[in-house]
């Protein structure tokens, strides 16, 4: 690990390059440190409020670097704080047994360098490394009355959000009993505008989480067959309805808030002593990637608990813009690691943070959670009981099969009984799953149809999403 904080100060591009790596330098913002001596390499993840961490590797030798963050600078701010660690506290690397394949690959594709460090050039920012650990020293120590200010200035934005919410939510009360006035059937012929506008009116009142979920109900519809449009329609307004009363009765509930306004932080998340956390061996089921029209991209990550006695989920989830492109994922469906994650605060707790990710598992069977007992969808009855504005559930469906009815539209048909239970499943199947039968099947349940993720077999793990 041959590095000093003079070389960090030189390899940085500019001083707020390294002003910014110095606030990356915690623990807790890097759930994956790892390191291979034999090669010289150091890796990590850095962990942001979304699914997907950056991936960064250094070559301690000659001080090559690779990050998958979207910067343009370089070296980046996630690669200066590795490296920073590593000057620092080496002993959070944990000698690794083997070499991820992304790092592999960019081994594959390097040249390598020289280790010596270009100098700065004539007329350059000056860059002290020193001043950067100073700034970020400085900015957490206030005096008694700075700090009063700020939570004076804090409170009375929190009171004026408040106030502009109720506002907001009143609005939207009397647009969706006009939706009812008008008819359902006009409501889905003409969503698209009738939802762009009071998403707007929610954005300028601050109620911008909300306008996100209305601004997606046309896609939604349009992703039905049209006869199942005005039902699916009266179940999102209805659940509006819901949310919106309920936030007014707490409007400081974290869940409420989160899906009304704004979303914690990371750190706040992190802090919060009423945050459920698991340490478990987990499974990525698949993920759910939507463009939405507000620019950016949803990004969904599930995973599932392969220790716990019944169905565990969770769902990372993270958003950035379109114009950005696809994100490197950090994820593979099928993929097993053992991790420490964090949940939302929830009545139903299913977002998560990773917080701390270890080493990989070898893939296998998932647990048996002794299906056949119990309705496959009593979970999602539960969710809808204590948060019923929730839209998707994660649900594990016992033995079945995938089977189309006359009309080519695919079904979840549970095994042993003809008669049984059959779920109506979105997009298009694979002919090749058609009959096969299925141990268990993870999917997202949304009231109406299934969203399936993967499935277990007697040909192995099955990737459906």
């Amino acid at each position: 690990m041959e590095f000093d904080l003079k070389t960090i100060e030189t390899l940085a591009p500019d001083q707020a390059s390294l002003s910014s790596a110095s606030k990356l330098t915690k623990q807790s913002n890097w759930p994956r440190l790892e390191k291979n001596e034999q090669l010289a390499l150091i890796w990590g993840e850095c962990q942001g409020s979304g699914s997907n961490p950056y991936r960064v590797v250094v070559d301690t030798g000659d001080h090559g670097y690779k990050c998958t963050c979207p910067s343009r600078k370089f070296p980046c701010k996630h690669t200066l704080a590795l490296m920073w660690i590593a000057a620092t506290t080496p002993a959070s690397f944990t000698a690794a047994g083997s070499t991820p394949e992304w790092v592999n690959d960019w081994l594959g594709r390097r040249r390598k360098t020289t280790s010596q460090s270009a100098p700065s050039a004539p007329g350059a920012e000056s860059k002290n490394i020193g001043e950067a650990s100073r700034d970020d020293e400085s900015a957490a120590v206030e005096d008694a009355a700075a700090i009063e200010r700020r939570e004076t200035a804090q409170r009375k934005r929190a009171q004026e959000t408040r106030s502009s919410i109720s506002v907001a939510l009143d609005e939207l009360d009397q647009w969706i009993a006009d939706q009812l006035r008008l008819g359902l059937a006009g409501f889905v012929d003409n969503s698209g505008d009738r939802c762009r506008r009071i998403a707007a009116r929610l954005v300028d009142m601050k109620a911008t989480a909300l306008a996100g979920r209305i601004d997606e109900i046309p896609s939604r519809l349009m992703g039905l067959r049209s006869e199942e449009r005005p039902d699916a329609a009266i179940r999102e307004l209805g659940k509006l309805v819901l949310l919106a009363k309920a936030w007014r009765q707490a409007p400081d509930d974290a869940e409420l808030r989160r899906l009304v306004s704004t979303s914690e932080s990371r750190e706040q998340v992190l802090a919060n002593p009423d945050a459920i956390q698991v340490e478990s061996v987990w499974e990525v089921l698949g993920e759910r990637i939507e463009s939405r029209r507000d620019g950016l991209v949803s990004h969904s990550t599930w995973l599932l608990d392969q220790n716990s006695v019944i169905p565990r989920f969770a769902q990372l989830l993270d958003y950035f813009p379109a114009s950005a492109g696809r994100r490197s994922n950090a994820f593979t469906s099928g993929d097993r690691f053992e991790a420490k994650l964090v949940f939302y605060p929830a009545r139903q707790p299913l977002r998560a943070l990773v917080v701390e990710r270890k080493g990989d598992i070898a893939s296998g069977k998932w647990p048996d959670f002794s299906l056949g007992a119990s309705d496959p969808l009593a979970a999602h009855g539960a969710r809808q009981d204590s948060a019923p504005w929730i839209t998707d559930s994660p649900v594990i469906l016992p033995p079945g099969a995938i089977l189309l009815d006359d009309r080519g539209a695919a079904w979840w048909q549970a095994a042993g009984d003809p008669s049984g239970i059959a779920l109506s499943i979105a997009g298009t199947i694979n002919a090749t799953l058609l009959g096969l039968n299925l141990a268990a099947t993870a999917a997202l349940w949304n009231g109406s149809q299934l969203d399936l993720l993967a499935a277990q077999s007697g040909f192995g793990r099955l990737d459906l999403s």
